[in-house]
């Protein structure tokens, strides 16, 4: 794959993940959009990071059983699976931030 391909496909995914996210937003309609891990880890006793982590282990699994089957799936199939596990790792990297800057600020207060 050339570079040119490989900026396509790099471009197409990056609208793709940008759609998800916008929609699914609009899905859970909440002014935090990590509320539902921070609920889950609240039901769990766990953190909200944690409570991701499960739930994002059933798409990691899912891509690990599509690489291991040697199954002939369709381009979108394969698409689904990335987007969703690139997404899940996004909305981690949100969570963190928040935890991190949550630190800061408390630090401040004192």
């Amino acid at each position: 794959m050339n570079a040119e391909q490989f900026n396509t496909v790099l471009n197409e995914q990056i609208d793709t993940i940008k759609g998800i996210l916008q929609s699914k937003a609009k899905e859970y309609a909440t002014d935090d959009r990590l509320h539902n891990f921070k609920v889950a880890a609240e039901i769990q006793n766990c953190t909200p990071e944690q409570a991701l982590a499960g739930m994002m282990a059933k798409h990691t699994i899912s891509v690990y059983d599509m690489i291991n089957s040697g199954g002939d799936y369709s381009v979108e199939q394969w698409s689904e699976k990335i987007t969703d596990h690139i997404n899940y790792l996004i909305l981690l990297k949100a969570l963190v931030k928040e935890r991190q800057e949550e630190k800061v600020f408390a630090s401040c207060m004192f």
